[in-house]
């Protein structure tokens, strides 16, 4: 583990010499409300190291030279975004071995399933959900942490020759460039919708206003309490508490302290003084009308994926998800499509 200036600049000069680096990190999310980046894994064909981000370390240095190396990482969207927020992180050649995984056909797409498939080692998942800012960290974890790095060369390895020798090189610096374009994009938060939660639809338009005040009371309590807001209250729990509150009936929130449940209680009886014309409206999204040619265009687009994804031994969905398919009969232009994909459905390529 490394949590000094000088022992990481010692991994820096190391890393001039390397042609590649496996990368993985490690955050919080489960644990506090403001994820943080808990640990950096990397490898080389030297060894295998973990840096503490949690230490007080400049880590641009170490930035800059991973970067300028061919990176190898394992679902590289998350990690991305994980490593912009703390510092410069814009690799310039990477390999994901799971966007290559689903293109030459695999059918376990988890770094488990990989390591089992080439190596026949069961990895151990007992640290998946484990709080990575724990120090110092117990041998389990150090192993687990290693593991999700030590395996990553000689499985790009393998399906880097794959994806060759199946004439799907493009498919992949295609499919890598897009999915590094839309890691950088920053998703701002909709406070006038962040609050409808999977099954806030089904609830009567007097508990979707109560349900409105619950989510920002239970967001503020996470903020102040720094956990995951699951940790205050479950989204399962706030939709029954939002509707029987809404119908008149009491309910009793789960494992709250005096402070919390009072506070709890106190915005219960705000959200019920709502008037009627400060419920949430859900305005009706106006789906362009589908004409038949569009439809029947769609159908056409479907069966030649179909078929492609057989004689290709593809799940459909990666030649073409089905919103796709009806962006490009919408639009022969959209950018739905990547130019490989849209040649596999006999489509112009611009």
């Amino acid at each position: 583990m490394i949590t000094d200036q000088k022992a990481l600049e010692d991994l820096v000069e190391e890393f001039h010499s390397q042609q590649r680096i496996a990368i993985d990190t490690e955050a919080d999310s489960l644990h506090c409300y403001f994820e943080k980046v808990c640990l950096i894994q990397l490898s080389s064909s030297k060894g295998h190291w973990l840096v503490d981000p949690l230490a007080d370390l400049d880590l641009q240095s170490l930035f800059d030279v991973v970067c300028s190396r061919r990176l190898v990482l394992h679902g590289a969207d998350y990690d991305l975004r994980l490593l912009r927020r703390i510092g410069n992180f814009e690799p310039t050649n990477l390999f994901d071995t799971m966007i290559a995984a689903r293109l030459v056909g695999k059918a376990g797409l988890g770094l488990a399933a990989l390591v089992k498939e080439f190596f026949g080692v069961e990895l151990s998942k007992a640290s998946q959900k484990a709080n990575w800012a724990i120090r110092p960290l117990p041998p389990e974890m150090i192993e687990y942490a290693h593991n999700d790095t030590r395996y990553l060369f000689e499985i790009s390895d393998h399906l880097e020759a794959d994806l060759h020798r199946l004439e799907r090189w493009e498919w992949f610096t295609e499919s890598r460039d897009r999915m590094i374009a839309a890691a950088r994009e920053v998703k701002e938060r909709d406070d006038n919708t962040v609050w409808r939660i999977s099954g806030s639809s089904a609830l009567s338009p007097r508990a979707q206003a109560v349900l409105r005040v619950l989510w920002f009371w239970r967001d503020s309590e996470a903020r102040s309490w720094d956990r995951p807001p699951f940790h205050v209250i479950g989204n399962a729990d706030m939709l029954r508490a939002a509707q029987e509150i809404a119908d008149g009936g009491n309910f009793s929130a789960p494992r709250m302290n005096g402070r919390r449940r009072k506070s709890f209680e106190v915005v219960v009886a705000l959200s019920l003084q709502i008037p009627e014309s400060e419920w949430p409206v859900i305005e009706k999204v106006r789906r362009k009308r589908i004409s038949q040619d569009q439809i029947q265009r769609c159908e056409q687009l479907r069966k030649i994926r179909d078929r492609v994804a057989g004689e290709l031994g593809l799940d459909p969905s990666i030649i073409a998800p089905r919103a796709a398919l009806e962006a490009a009969a919408a639009d022969s232009s959209s950018n739905a499509l990547m130019s490989w994909q849209r040649r596999l459905l006999e489509l112009p390529v611009a």
